[in-house]
This record gives C-alpha cells, structure tokens and sequence, in this order.
C-alpha cells in the first residue's frame, strides 16, 4: 500500500518532504507533482525502480528516461553542455522542458540512448519537486504518468493513490496537475531539435 502525502503546493512541509525522500533512497518508487503533469521517480541507482516503471506503464527496454535536477549545478554534472547550448537552456529553465543532451560518464548505460550516448534532463518550476530534489541531492529518475490505454495522464493526487496504491510505495499530492507532458529539445547536435510539443513553448526555439 502506497503511502499518501497531502503537500502544501507553496509551502511544503518539511518533515513531510523529509519522509518522501527517505522513502526515495531506500529505493521506493512515487508518484509526484511536476509544472507539466504527475510523474513517477525513483533513484538514479535503483534498475528496480525503472522495472517497476515499465510494468506500470507498459514500456519495453528502449523507453527513455529523464533525469529530473534541482539547478543546473547538479545538471552539468550529467549531460555536457557548451556555452551557446547552455544559454538556450536558461533561458527557458526552469520550466517545462526536457533537453536531450550527451550524457556524461555519471550516467548508468541503462538510461543513455544505445547508440547516441544521450540523456534526457530537466529542471521543473514547481515547489514541490524542488523542495524535494533539494532534500534528496540527487536527480530523480522520471517517466510521465500516463497509463496504458489511458489518453491523458491522472491529474489528482487521490486518483493515483486509487489507482495505483498496490504499485507505488508513496504519492505526493500537492493538488490538480496539468495534461501536457513537457516539450522536448535535442540539442545532441548543438542545434535544436524539436522532438515533442508540449506545455513549454516550442517557438523560443525554432
């Protein structure tokens, strides 16, 4: 049964954020609020955490993931960036974004693209996932919480709690979370790449 967190959305408790990232490095697997839609996480050092995400959602073994960060000290220390790429990126960080970008030697084999050597990273705008980055002190690993056969994504923290409680070892509910995954720029080649549109505005870089 998946422990429940009800989180205030500006001001997020602290022992309860604290609770949430213990549960995260004793290898459990949650579902959490993002500036796009719910998200499930786990460890950047936890392959049963991504298993267990697959099976959630049906994925097969070429399903890439993102690495959620807190700032991007903690995201240049697994993706390269030059200089150009770097202020495209802050220009639109944080926010709802996913950048494509080539993965550094301190990211797992498992969640690099086969043949690119690539990783998906982002920072989002939402209080929460920060406070909670924050406390952890290492990316999360993420997938969007979009189910089989299921058009959009649950947008309320007790539908997932509901319909996921055998599955999940917690959900984070910090209230009503959006549709739209986020937009996703490869930026692999040094130019930008729009791969998906979502809830960020794609035009700031066509």
């Amino acid at each position: 049964m998946a422990r429940y967190f009800d989180v205030h959305p500006d001001n997020p408790q602290r022992r309860a954020v604290g609770q949430i990232a213990e549960l995260v490095r004793g290898d459990g697997l949650i579902a959490y609020p993002t500036d796009s839609c719910y998200a499930l996480g786990c460890r950047l050092d936890n392959p049963q955490g991504l298993d267990r995400i697959r099976a959630i959602r049906r994925l097969d073994r070429r399903h890439h993931f993102t690495l959620v960060c807190e700032d991007f000290a903690q995201l240049g220390q697994f993706v390269h960036v030059d200089n150009a790429v770097f202020r495209a990126i802050k220009a639109a960080t944080p926010g709802s974004y996913t950048f494509i970008l080539p993965a550094t030697k301190e990211v797992p084999r498992r969640l690099m693209h086969e043949k690119k050597k690539t990783v998906g990273v982002r920072i989002p705008q939402h209080v929460v996932t920060q406070a909670l980055l924050a406390e952890l002190g290492e990316p999360l690993v993420s997938s969007t919480l979009l189910l089989p056969d299921v058009a959009e994504p649950l947008t309320q923290g007790w539908e997932i709690k509901e319909e996921l409680d055998h599955v999940l070892d917690a959900v984070v509910d910090s209230g009503d979370c959006g549709v739209e995954p986020t937009t996703v720029v490869d930026f692999s080649s040094g130019e930008p790449e729009i791969v998906r549109r979502g809830a960020g505005d794609p035009d700031r870089f066509a």
